[in-house]
């Protein structure tokens, strides 16, 4: 699992970036830990609640952004509670990204359906299952 966990975030798993339970190291790092949780908790929101609008996820996922550049620019160094922090807010807004991108492609293929489709209340019936 954990090396899954190292190639589907494509994280650097560096000890000092790391946190540790009982002597062991995460199989990620703090920001992708912080990624995982935020994705985990996006679920229950889209579930419970609904999905972020666009601007709120981007809003959500400049803190990682800045960080993760600043640090890479520049000698700051983050701490790995601020990674995980701004791991948590990027991840919030992932999922609801991720959803946002799926109904982005239901409706350019409703789009194209409808090019080629001559009965038009099937195929928005349909798509209107798929949103």
């Amino acid at each position: 699992m954990g090396r899954f966990l190292q190639l589907f975030f494509g994280c650097h798993h560096r000890p000092d970036r790391s946190f540790y339970f009982r002597g062991k190291q995460f199989p990620i790092c703090a920001r992708c830990t912080g990624e995982l949780v935020g994705m985990l908790l996006g679920i229950v929101q889209i579930i419970l609640w609904r999905t972020l609008d666009i601007w709120w996820c981007i809003l959500l996922m400049i803190p990682m952004t800045v960080d993760g550049f600043r640090q890479l620019l520049t000698s700051y160094e983050s701490t790995n509670g601020r990674r995980f922090v701004t791991g948590i807010l990027f991840g919030i807004a992932f999922d609801s990204m991720l959803v946002w991108f799926h109904r982005g492609c239901v409706y350019i293929a409703s789009l194209i359906l409808n090019i080629w489709v001559q009965d038009m209340d099937k195929v928005n019936a349909v798509m209107e299952k798929l949103m």
